[in-house]
């Protein structure tokens, strides 16, 4: 039985002009979702006013107070009503909605916070008195003479006092607090050359800082640099690849961390176009594409990438609050993305995050004496002469071992060996130096120029052997395997329309599809690597990777999870005792291939200890 209407009542539906008031209501209600999001509209206008210093002061998580203090180029007295006014800008002249060089363009920001809020402006404009405005709820003062030196002070109090509804959906103070330093945070990474400042006053007095980022100098990649060192912290800092691409007039650069630098969660993913900061599910899935062969898939990758384009390329006017953006060619945006992490990762060769070593240094803790004071020795290093004269001295000694302890090196002939004892002085300058011995017969100890590398010789093996295959592959193409009788899957049209757009990549991979009448789809061929498989279940996961993230791995991730497994069983394993040489030499074909600072599931293969920082475990100086 049909059940009436909710929404519809007996009598006729009336068509009315809604009032100012709750249009401007209704406006609020899609711009200002939250405190964080009056911040983020505030700062904007701080920024698009040329400020040079934005500070930002809150009270219980911004519900009782936001205030915004710029030194930008101020409003005029006359013009103060009008910026109260929806849809008054003085940032763009209506005629091109594509061509926006600014992060405000609606002007719906200020007559919405004034429609829920308390809200008061007090601005000044070089050569001229300083002006104020009130409005609450809706309704304006009049305007009136106020004491500012410079810049505009905008004041919100009592954020949604006006639709008290909303405050029901509000979350704790802390939560809120957070959100604010986040948006905060995002905004200072995308302006290194303006000093931010983020106080909460709870309670009154001066408050505390909660976040600070003074003005940073230099070129781009220094300022931005520094910048991000001071936001993401430095361990981020010293841990990044600098990013620098341009293809068809879309330029990327900023910084993305090492593989084993990963988090837990996509926390550390910060992307802006045109210096505006957003969350793309396509930039996002570009992201998590480029360091797919890197990372497992319960580690996320950290990045602070920045898109700089004609406007025209881009639409910013798809997402109330400006969070998403829509590119005329999405493909060049998530293709330069790709090829330039991967190629900046792989030009990073075996370099590992320096974090691994700092967790390794902190698990060493020496144990400490029961009462009497540390004592610091000093130490004299011995002279690379004396260091060669040691070599020799203890060669023998090693021999000796070999038969007792697996922390040892099985020495070669007599003659081999002079050879080997003079090389070692100049192996040991190499990145990963020169071997030293083994212990447990699964870690490589090896001495650097300034100290030491411990090598898992098992996961460091299987990376170079999984490089080798992938190679092969590219190579020499994936194998197919025909269907003795081909697997007909039937489809919607619009699926079947998806799928078919990919079938080139997916022949490439092994997978060979073609249409079947209607919106059926033919299986004809898989590939051979994955042996028996269900056709229709990987078609149907294609189809909703495809969905959420315009593109499909699933296939090649499958793939590379057999050459994986393939690489593990043939890569040298734990337990075994290698020779001198044999240590060397993986030290130096690690040297010379990309990816082999991390395992195929994002975790360290070796550990790099200075000795400033062994001989500080000593209690040496």
């Amino acid at each position: 039985m049909a059940q009436a209407n909710p929404n519809i009542g007996e009598e006729r539906p009336v068509i009315r002009q809604l009032d100012d008031a709750a249009i401007n209501r209704i406006a609020a209600g899609e711009v200002v979702e939250r405190p964080a999001s009056a911040v983020k509209e505030l700062v904007e206008n701080a920024i698009d006013a040329g400020a040079t210093r934005i500070a930002i002061d809150i009270a219980d998580g911004g519900k009782t107070l936001i205030r915004v203090t710029d030194d930008g180029c101020g409003i005029a007295a006359e013009d103060l009503p009008l910026a109260l006014s929806r849809h008054a800008t003085s940032k763009i002249d209506g005629s091109d909605l594509l061509n926006i060089h600014t992060f405000g363009f609606r002007g719906e920001a200020l007559p919405s916070l004034g429609a829920v809020g308390r809200l008061t402006i007090t601005s000044r404009v070089p050569g001229a008195d300083a002006a104020q405005v009130h409005v609450a709820g809706g309704k304006m003062d009049a305007v009136k003479p106020a004491a500012l030196r410079a810049g505009t002070v905008v004041e919100l109090r009592d954020l949604f006092y006006a639709t008290p509804a909303r405050l029901k959906f509000m979350r704790t103070d802390r939560a809120e607090g957070q959100a604010i330093t986040d948006i905060v945070k995002r905004l200072a990474m995308a302006e290194p050359s303006v000093t931010f400042a983020l106080r909460d006053v709870s309670g009154g007095g001066e408050g505390r800082v909660t976040f600070r980022a003074d003005r940073e100098n230099g070129d781009l990649f220094d300022a931005l640099h520094a910048r991000l060192a001071r936001v993401i912290g430095r361990e981020f800092a010293e841990n990044a690849l600098q990013i620098d691409a341009l293809r068809d007039g879309i330029r990327l650069y900023g910084y993305a961390a090492l593989p084993t630098y990963s988090r837990g969660a996509a926390v550390a993913q910060y992307l802006f176009v045109n210096g505006r900061p957003v969350r793309d599910k396509m930039l996002t899935g570009a992201l998590r594409a480029a360091y797919f062969d890197f990372l497992s898939r319960d580690r996320h990758p950290a990045a602070a990438l920045f898109i700089d384009c004609d406007p025209t390329l881009v639409d910013v006017n798809v997402h109330p609050a400006k969070s998403e953006v829509r590119f005329r060619d999405p493909g060049v945006a998530r293709g330069l993305i790709v090829s330039s992490l991967r190629h900046a990762l792989a030009e990073a060769g075996h370099r590992a995050s320096s974090t691994v070593a700092n967790a390794t240094l902190g698990a060493m803790r020496p144990e400490p004496a029961p009462s009497a004071p540390a004592r610091v020795y000093q130490m004299d290093r011995p002279s690379p002469a004396a260091r060669t004269a040691a070599y020799r001295a203890q060669a023998p000694g090693f021999a000796e071992l070999a038969n007792d302890y697996s922390g040892s090196i099985v020495e070669p002939t007599p003659v081999a060996q002079v050879a080997e004892v003079q090389e070692q002085p100049q192996a040991q300058d190499l990145p990963l130096g020169a071997a030293r011995g083994q212990v447990h017969e699964n870690y490589i100890i090896a001495q650097t120029a300034d100290g030491m590398v411990i090598v898992d010789q098992h996961a460091a093996h299987e990376r170079l052997v999984y490089e080798k295959l992938k190679t092969q592959m590219a190579e020499n193409g994936v194998a197919a395997q025909a269907l003795l009788i081909p697997e007909i899957v039937e489809l919607s049209e619009g699926d079947c329309a998806r799928l078919m757009a990919v079938a080139d990549d997916l022949t490439r991979l092994g997978l060979t599809i073609e249409p079947f009448g209607g919106s059926a789809i033919a299986v004809r061929e898989t590939p051979a690597i994955l042996g028996e498989v269900d056709a229709r279940a990987m078609i149907l996961d294609i189809l909703d990777e495809l969905a959420d993230q315009g593109e499909s791995q699933m296939v090649q991730a499958r793939i590379e999870a057999i050459l994986s497994r393939v690489a593990c069983h043939g890569s040298i394993r734990s337990g075994r005792r290698m020779r001198a040489e044999e240590m060397n030499a993986l030290l130096r074909e690690m040297e010379a291939t990309p990816h082999s600072g991390q395992c195929n599931h994002g975790r360290p293969t070796y550990v790099e200890l200075k000795l400033s920082d062994i001989e500080r475990l000593f209690g040496r100086s």
